[in-house]
């Protein structure tokens, strides 16, 4: 069948209508006219498979990786890479306005780009099974055989290339430029990019609370500016790292983050500034009790998942404003953005 994308869905896939079923087909881009293999029909989509692009989109590259479309790994290599960024702050915008239920504009800033839109990734996963060492192929359960990467950086592809070189029992590894004994950004300079902008937002004196705080990546780097900092992680290893470099004023708890953060907010709603870094699953519902019964001046709120993201706006606003919303490509070539929402006490 012929059909005409006019969009693409959070997740990277590019949508169409066929006798106005809406249809998402993989390796597309807005404004292209393709001919596709519906795969799976339900009552109201449908996904297609692409055979071929009668009608290229001008955003439309080469892509330089050779298992691109076959690995599971990317999503955007098809697309130039500023056409990328406006994809991607589309998306956020228009994902925080559906679950948000926003009532005003979202203050979209633009997309902070990451430098390297290849070789930035400082760690990769591969699974090894029957002799195959590489990544799960596209929407499918096989084992695709990885000699290297591209979009990890030259160091991790060397030693990808040293593990692949040896018998290896089935199972993951994770194979990074030093082996991280929690979790850490896998981009180190759109992480850089990310510590700047929170620290250009956040209000100082008081108190600092940092929820999610890993290692301190953030607490650690902003501690100068308050009074009181507060750290709260349930990694054992990453807060015996926090704690091995902490200050005086410094202090972190390990432990699930509802249990702790009521009495690390109390007393202090007007003084306290809360940076909040939680998983892809968001903030459960506990702690945005706990952060509307204190009420905190200020919320940095950062996601790696705008639709969590959105959720949880969801319940904090109107309590809170929302101030400013900057996307960070953490991520280039995947359907993945890192997100930093500024919430002020409304």
């Amino acid at each position: 069948m012929n059909v005409e994308i006019h969009d693409i869905a959070f997740g990277g896939k590019g949508v169409g209508r066929i006798d106005g079923l809406v249809v998402f087909v993989p390796f597309t881009i807005p404004g292209e006219k393709v001919e596709v293999a519906v795969t799976r029909r339900k009552k109201k989509f449908a996904e297609a498979r692409l055979l071929s692009v009668e009608t290229p989109s001008p955003d439309r590259v080469e892509p330089p990786c050779p298992y691109f479309g076959r690995c599971g790994g990317c999503a955007y290599q098809h697309i130039g890479y500023e056409a990328q960024l406006a994809i991607k702050g589309a998306q956020v915008e228009q994902t925080l306005r559906r679950l948000g239920r926003l009532s005003e504009p979202v203050p979209m800033q633009p997309v902070i780009p990451s430098p390297s839109p290849y070789g930035y990734r400082n760690r990769i996963r591969v699974h090894a099974a029957g002799g195959v060492v590489g990544f799960y192929a596209h929407e499918a359960n096989t084992l695709l055989d990885i000699e290297a990467c591209p979009i990890a950086a030259p160091e991790v592809n060397a030693r990808l290339s040293e593990l692949r070189s040896r018998p290896l029992m089935e199972g993951d590894y994770t194979v990074a430029r030093e082996a991280p004994a929690f979790f850490e950004q896998t981009n180190d300079a759109v992480a850089a990019a990310l510590l700047e902008r929170v620290g250009g937002l956040i209000t100082p004196g008081g108190r600092l609370v940092d929820a999610y705080c890993g290692a301190g990546f953030f607490s650690r780097h902003l501690r100068e500016r308050y009074e009181r900092v507060i750290g709260i992680e349930e990694n054992d290893f990453a807060i015996a790292h926090a704690r091995s470099l902490a200050l005086p004023h410094e202090t972190y708890l390990t432990g699930d983050v509802a249990e702790h953060l009521p009495a690390a907010l109390a007393g202090g709603g007007d003084t306290t500034s809360v940076i909040l870094d939680p998983p892809a699953a968001g903030v459960a519902a506990p702690v945005l009790d706990a952060l509307l019964a204190a009420l905190p001046r200020e919320i940095l709120y950062v996601s790696c998942n705008p639709a969590t993201l959105g959720r949880d706006l969801g319940t904090l606003c109107p309590a809170y404003r929302l101030a400013e919303v900057t996307p960070l490509d953490m991520f280039p070539q995947t359907a993945e953005i890192e997100v930093v929402a500024h919430l002020r006490r409304a």
